[in-house]
């Protein structure tokens, strides 16, 4: 402390400018001065000045000329994310002019620009000659980096971080591949520049093979557009366009492509999709989505997408601690194959208020749910036509809601829990432009029930605890022939989730009738040493066969097929099982899926097994076994499989394999994929990708490990 305060002291004494003495600040082992004009400093020196360092070895100060002198090892820190090191320099007192020799400048720790000579131009601009830029680390013993550009000269604008590259020349492990007279690139600390991004090549056996030359041009610090265009061997020719815009309360994003292609020969492809998310006033949330396409093998075809169906809306919606308020308009489109679109329910509306309260002396918890409900199709008729699926191609629904349930537990003896709960519904329907349904319906529903728990609990002496929980559950239900046609219910899932619940059925078209007994079993096993096991077992038992479920859904008949389900959680394996079988062992449906983590490998594995069913469009068994999976070779090389086999037809549906090399300045991504199905508007193709990006520009993907040097 002594030293710094008698340098400071002693720079006010020779008449520094006012600026430098308010604002400069010299450390130094050694310092004294020559003559009645030159300060010079020795020893470790550095110099503190408006957010800059330096340091050196040597600093001789030229009062005159108001110039220092450096010699090195000289390294000068102008803000976070420059740093130059040099061996000489000839700098004005400032430190924003000058000639530096043998230097180098590092940008944000990444990018190294190694030159001759450098010179600091009105503390904005850096000239580097001969130069020698890259991100990748050199081992000891070598002077080849894995990529390099080698420039005539290079000019680093700090202000608009930009870097300005002339005659400049790619070489790859030391060989010249590539040569650009002018070259713009944005520093590393420039995260959004107009320019190219980085290319990326694909071939696909549909397609032939192409460059995705991604081009982006910022329009503002909140808008920016992308254009890419995409031109193959076998005459397809592409542009893609993303559009992005941020507001204060939200986000727009508008992407597309237009195609002209041998595949679909003389006509225009295309695909839009547009999404925006907005803060309203009072907690509110608007989202908004539309998407439409010129023929459905246009995404599978161009990779966009795999969605089969269209999803157009607009959605405000706000979820607080007790409530949840939905509006929303659908228009969907389906692209699937064999799909009328004038017999699908193409709009839907509805208005959802749902709300939950305690009923004060009567305990428990309640729910109170309005909702109304629309949807129309194109179609006119009032019959079910060709698609057969006993439907009016033109039935139009409308519906208004109003639900309200209540539970409430006690606590018994021995630790028995009884829960009372129960609910009611009453649904005003008016059905138009279908022979059978059509006219105004009301229906009233209601049911009750009583529910016993009795946990079982137990801890081991090493930590280990377990519950066994027996559960019955007795529901009276009202009864009745239903009037309304089901559409919004088709679809039925027995699980452990909605094993108690009261009614099983997902929509409002369909309820669940008469007297019924839900019996189950839950077992919980808990260990110290970090892994859990969880099963649930039961069915559900009834007075009288409703006959509302089909066969598929596991819940048709008196005595619905068993459901058992488990899942086991550990460090790093988890497996989850459910099955549905009948009394003779025969099953409906069975889902199984592990994940598998560790520091080299990522498996997701699952195994799905349903019977067919006509009644949810299902003509075919489905048996299906996929399959993802991740492995670090090492610290940089990293591959990845993906498939799925279809064991009906005994063939591989898709199938994919990805290789990458990420270091500290290179990434390179390798893709192969492959599907097998094929249809009346989509062939079976076979794609490959490749991407190479130089690492360390601005706006370039996060760097990896660097790679380690053999000694």
């Amino acid at each position: 402390m002594r030293r710094l305060i008698w340098v400071i002291v002693t720079l006010c004494c020779i008449g520094l400018p006012a600026v430098a003495q308010d604002k400069a600040r010299l450390v130094a082992d050694a310092l004294r001065i020559a003559g009645d004009s030159t300060l010079i400093a020795e020893g470790h020196v550095e110099i503190f000045y408006q957010g800059k360092v330096l340091r050196a070895q040597r600093v001789v100060y030229d009062q005159p000329n108001d110039s220092l002198r450096l010699d090195g090892p000289i390294i000068l820190s102008d803000g976070e994310n420059t740093s130059i090191l040099a061996s000489q320099a000839q700098l004005s007192a400032d430190l924003s002019q000058g000639v530096m020799t043998s230097a180098r400048l590092v940008l944000s720790q990444q990018l190294q620009l190694a030159a001759a000579t450098l010179n600091r131009v009105n503390g904005r601009y850096t000239s580097l000659d001969k130069v020698v830029a890259s991100s990748c680390k050199i081992c000891k013993g070598s002077t080849t980096p894995l990529w390099e550009l080698r420039a005539k000269r290079v000019v680093h604008d700090q202000t608009e971080q930009q870097l300005y590259f002339d005659a400049a020349q790619l070489r790859l492990g030391g060989v010249p591949v590539f040569y650009i007279p002018r070259l713009r690139m944005p520093d590393p600390s420039l995260q959004r520049a107009t320019g190219f991004l980085i290319p990326s090549l694909r071939t696909s056996s549909t397609l032939g093979t192409g460059l995705h030359l991604p081009y982006f041009i910022k329009i503002g610090d909140h808008r920016d557009v992308t254009l890419t265009p995409f031109f193959t061997t076998k005459g397809s020719k592409t542009v893609e366009l993303r559009y992005r815009q941020a507001f204060r309360t939200g986000n727009i994003e508008l992407s597309g492509s237009l195609s002209r292609d041998r595949l679909l020969a003389g006509s225009n492809r295309a695909y839009l999709l547009a999404t925006g998310h907005f803060d309203l006033p009072r907690d509110f949330k608007l989202a908004l989505r539309a998407e439409a396409v010129t023929d459905p093998a246009y995404l599978l075809d161009y990779g966009y997408s795999q969605t089969d169906r269209l999803d157009s809306r607009i959605e405000i919606s706000r979820t607080r601690r007790n409530e949840y308020i939905s509006g929303r308009l659908i228009s969907f489109h389906s692209i699937r194959e064999g799909e009328d679109n004038a017999t699908l329910p193409s709009i839907v509306g509805d208005l959802t208020f749902a709300r939950r309260f305690s009923l004060g002396p009567l305990g428990g918890m309640g729910k109170f749910q309005l909702q109304t409900h629309a949807h129309t199709r194109t179609s006119k008729a009032t019959t079910d036509g060709t698609d057969a699926d006993n439907i009016s191609d033109g039935r139009d629904m409308q519906r208004l809601s109003l639900h309200a349930d209540w539970r409430r537990t006690f606590a018994l003896q021995n630790g028995i829990q009884m829960a009372v709960l129960g609910e009611t519904a009453g649904d005003f329907y008016h059905i138009t432009q279908d022979a059978i349904y059509a006219g105004s319906k009301t229906r009233l529903h209601g049911a009750i029930a009583a529910e016993l728990r009795w946990p079982w609990v137990k801890s081991s002496q090493n930590g280990v605890s377990h519950l066994i929980e027996p559960v019955a559950q007795l529901v009276f239900a009202s009864n009745g022939a239903s009037t309304i046609p089901n559409e919004d219910s088709a679809l039925v899932e027995f699980d452990e989730g909605n094993l108690f619940a009261l009614s099983r059925f997902p929509g409002s078209d369909a309820v669940e009738n008469g007297a019924r007994a839900n019996l189950g079993i839950n077992y919980l096993r808990s260990d110290p040493n970090g892994w859990t096991l969880g099963v649930t077992a039961g069915r559900v038992v009834r007075k009288g066969d409703p006959l509302l479920f089909s066969a598929g859904s596991g819940l048709d008949g008196l005595r619905s097929d068993w459901m058992v389900a488990w899942q086991l959680d550990m460090a790093q394996l988890g497996l989850s099982n459910r099955v549905l079988f009948d009394d003779a062992f025969n099953v409906t449906k069975a889902e199984l899926a592990a994940a598998f983590t560790s520091d080299r490998l990522t498996m997701t594995t699952g195994y799905t097994h349903t019977v067919a069913d006509a009644s949810e469009a299902r003509y075919s068994p489905i048996r299906e076994l996929t399959l993802a999976s991740g492995y670090k070779f090492n610290e940089n090389w990293s591959g990845n499989l993906s498939s799925r086999y279809d064991f009906e037809t005994e063939r591989t549906a898709k199938a994919g394999a990805g290789l990458t090399f990420r270091n500290e300045c290179l990434l390179v991504d390798l893709s192969l994929s492959r599907r097998f199905t094929s249809s009346t508007s989509v062939v079976a193709s076979t794609d490959f990708g490749l991407a190479v990006e130089l690492l360390g520009f601005g706006g370039s993907s996060s760097a990896g490990s660097a790679r380690q040097c053999r000694r």
